[in-house]
């Protein structure tokens, strides 16, 4: 039986999801299912980014930058100059990928610890993995209690593919776990500002250890040296958790018997009930679920000729593999098995998805949802939190379209 926090939270806020459910009716769904608001005008992006192409994104603040719903394409992996930025705290200055090979990381927790080069990682071993990386606020847009924060829609979100060392490599190489190691614990290599407790402010999260077989200290994305906006050079990999939990400029790595007290897990990144400041005993902002959504034809691109369309978009299964995909045209009171297109790369990866369908002039409501390979289907509706964290609900994310 599956006991993981991040199911816990499900149970906790049940019956303020059912009411969610209930409550949204056609009225809510109509609400949710409105065009998606007009883009704001492009403006140069932050010099740390400069190389994206703003025609592809959405520019909230200089560290909240989106992937306009229209820019997945159809492809699997989601190009670089596309992917989505957060960070909580501002870039390191770039000056740290000038010897990418020589970033040091403190591992502790171990029988020997030690600091090791990211030379030293590579000479231990190599491993690639594609996964989908979502900011655990990927939606929050679409939340009627309009939580705080950036009102992301879909595109905090992209798949991608990792290389780097297995962190079970390092671990064996260094001795094995110390006694009663129970989470793994990275710390970001941002630097803090002054005057402030680093407890505060620094990002430094923890996982259960249960993640040791997945996890991954990563050098390189989609090929390439992992680009200092992405967390350069050495990033933390939890597959299947949110983004938050995928460490940037990853520095320490500890095994350890408790969570961090850093307020980014005590308190921050917690699924709280709306109006109620996140503590220990709430779940924590962990793992994600299945999700889907559809990309095209995009909202944005105006109504659509008659006749036939191939309505596409992305789903993922979050700690499990997709197994299936339905769209519905009216809104979820019928469905259609879409079917997965391109590579299957995992269990971790995102599918992209296709149903062609002949529509006559007028007005639809397209939905998606998905299906894991556990049979766990995506949520109606995902409850409210405080943080507007993990917006799953496929009848938030469905879109309209006219057909003239």
């Amino acid at each position: 039986m599956d006991k993981s926090p991040d199911r816990t939270r499900r149970h906790l806020l049940a019956s303020a999801g059912l009411a969610a459910a209930a409550g949204l009716g056609r009225e809510a769904f109509a609400q949710a299912a409105a065009p998606a608001p007009a883009t704001p005008a492009e403006r140069p992006l932050p010099p740390y980014v400069a190389w994206k192409n703003p025609a592809h994104l959405i520019q909230h603040t200089a560290t909240t930058i989106e992937t306009k719903r229209s820019a997945f394409g159809t492809s699997v992996i989601t190009p670089t100059d596309r992917l989505y930025i957060r960070n909580n705290l501002p870039a390191p200055d770039v000056a740290i990928v000038a010897d990418r090979d020589g970033w040091m990381l403190a591992v502790e927790g171990v029988k020997s610890p030690a600091t090791l080069s990211v030379r030293d990682l590579k000479s231990l071993g190599l491993h690639t993995v594609a996964t989908v990386l979502q900011c655990s606020g990927n939606g929050r847009g679409y939340f009627p209690t309009n939580p705080s924060g950036t009102k992301w829609q879909v595109g905090a979100a992209g798949c991608v593919i990792w290389s780097g060392v297995p962190v079970k490599t390092v671990v064996a190489a260094l001795g094995g776990l110390a006694d009663g190691a129970r989470f793994i614990t990275g710390t970001g290599g941002e630097k803090l500002p002054d005057g402030i407790d680093p407890l505060n402010v620094v990002v430094e999260r923890s996982v259960p250890l249960t993640n040791l077989d997945d996890a991954l200290l990563a050098w390189e994305m989609n090929g390439e040296p992992l680009p200092h906006a992405h967390g350069g050079p050495l990033r933390l990999i939890v597959p299947g958790y949110s983004g938050i939990n995928n460490i940037k400029y990853v520095k320490r790595l500890a095994f350890t018997p408790g969570e961090t007290q850093a307020a980014i897990q005590k308190t921050g990144y917690r699924m709280s009930p709306p109006g109620q400041k996140g503590d220990p005993s709430q779940p924590a902002v962990w793992e994600m679920e299945a999700k889907s959504w559809i990309n095209g034809p995009a909202p944005e691109a105006g109504p659509v000729k008659a006749g036939w369309v191939q309505v596409h978009g992305v789903a993922m299964g979050g700690m499990n593999a997709v197994r299936r995909v339905e769209v519905s045209l009216d809104g979820g009171q019928n469905w259609k098995e879409a079917r997965l297109v391109g590579p299957d790369l995992g269990r971790f990866a995102w599918r992209q998805f296709v149903l062609p369908v002949k529509l006559e002039p007028g007005n639809y409501q397209l939905a998606s949802r998905a299906q894991d390979s556990r049979f766990n289907w995506q949520a109606e509706a995902t409850p409210d939190n405080a943080g507007g964290y993990l917006n799953s609900g496929w009848r938030a994310h469905a879109i309209r379209l006219t057909v003239a």
